[in-house]
């Protein structure tokens, strides 16, 4: 376990990363997890794994340079900051916009007051700019009064990120179903098995609107307790990462580390954002089923299974992630151990047992 405290473990990582880009270059310019990674070292109690871990996170793959500011952005002028939503070449714009935000205002009011208007948008880049955010409001609400400039820094860059990629879905989710999470009530469409990950996410989402039960299941939400519907949404997830193999798991994470990065947000927002974070969520999740999987099978009976299966014990499920070092299995990992610890379900530990086998392990930085 670390010797140096969580505080300074995140806000060093941060300086070593403070050059890097919002994404990776290539691969279709996928969402930096550098600052994220280390952060959900520094909480499973590894901070001192941090230095070798962000040495070998740079090395893997390159970065983009870190963008520059070209036009100010006004947030009392609706009409000059929201054409720049989901505008990825004005991000550098967004960020000087939530530093000057930040230094002006406490860091829970700016967020309360960009969370409803960045949520339309949450499907950002398989939800990487709200998750983004919840570690970086992890971070600063335990330094208490005293933020590092490096926490606040973060914050700014993962709201920034988050409006840079923002990205609306057709239709309004809405409490009125009868279902506590209604993946059952939302047919699937099979497609070919030799699709790629990134192309079938371009594609459908380009035609979601047609996608038969979309609509419909919008509304299949019935109300209840937020925290009790995240609860639902992360374990009926984790199962469905268990038994939709066909492709790489990472998209499917997302589905349990978006819903459990709302949770760390949710003491912080007022009541009356809860219920939008939750629907605006459920929204989110009947698009990743229709976009990456094409069938219910085995959904039904991941429970039952997940308690049939030999697991690691919860010291281990850590070592193994932290020893595997991918960021998706970091965050995952640490994501399902919470989850399961606020409400005990077969299906966290089990997915978190079964993933990690499932996604190449992080190359160390090989020796000069």
């Amino acid at each position: 376990m670390t010797s140096i405290s969580y505080g300074d473990a995140v806000t060093d990582a941060l300086d070593h990363l403070d050059d890097l880009g919002y994404e990776r270059a290539g691969q279709a310019d996928l969402a930096s997890h550098g600052p994220m990674g280390a952060e959900t070292l520094a909480v499973l109690g590894h901070g001192d794994a941090i230095p070798a871990w962000v040495d070998a996170y740079r090395a893997a793959m390159a970065n983009h340079d870190r963008p520059s500011r070209r036009f100010d952005l006004d947030p009392a002028d609706k009409s000059a900051w929201r054409p720049a939503l989901g505008a990825i070449d004005r991000v550098g714009d967004w960020e000087y916009l939530f530093h000057r935000e930040l230094a002006q205002a406490p860091w829970r009011e700016v967020l309360v007051r960009w969370w409803p208007r960045l949520l339309p948008g949450l499907m950002s880049r398989l939800t990487h700019g709200a998750i983004r955010t919840a570690h970086a409001v992890r971070s600063v609400a335990a330094a208490g009064d005293a933020p590092s400039p490096q926490q606040l820094t973060e914050l700014a860059r993962g709201l920034a990120y988050w409006a840079a990629r923002f990205t609306p879905l057709p239709g309004a989710p809405r409490f009125e179903g009868r279902h506590d999470v209604a993946v059952a009530a939302l047919p699937r469409t099979p497609f070919a098995p030799t699709s790629a990950p990134v192309g079938l996410m371009h594609d459908r989402l380009s035609r979601l609107d047609e996608q038969p039960g979309y609509h419909d299941a919008l509304a299949a939400l019935r109300a209840d307790q937020a925290q009790s519907l995240l609860s639902d949404m992360t374990a009926e997830f984790a199962g469905i990462c268990l038994v939709h193999t066909d492709y790489s798991p990472i998209p499917l994470v997302h589905a349990v580390t978006a819903p459990a990065a709302i949770r760390l947000v949710m003491p912080y927002l007022p009541a009356e954002l809860h219920a939008p974070s939750v629907v605006a969520m459920w929204q989110v999740h009947a698009a990743m089923l229709l976009i990456f999987t094409g069938t219910d099978h085995g959904e039904q009976t991941t429970r039952t299974a997940a308690a049939d299966t030999d697991v690691r014990s919860v010291d281990e499920l850590i070592s193994r992630a932290v020893e595997h070092g991918d960021e998706h299995v970091l965050k995952f990992t640490e994501a399902c151990l919470r989850e399961h610890a606020l409400r005990p379900d077969p299906r966290y530990l089990a997915a978190a047992e079964a993933i990690p086998g499932r996604i190449p392990a992080l190359s160390p930085r090989p020796a000069p």
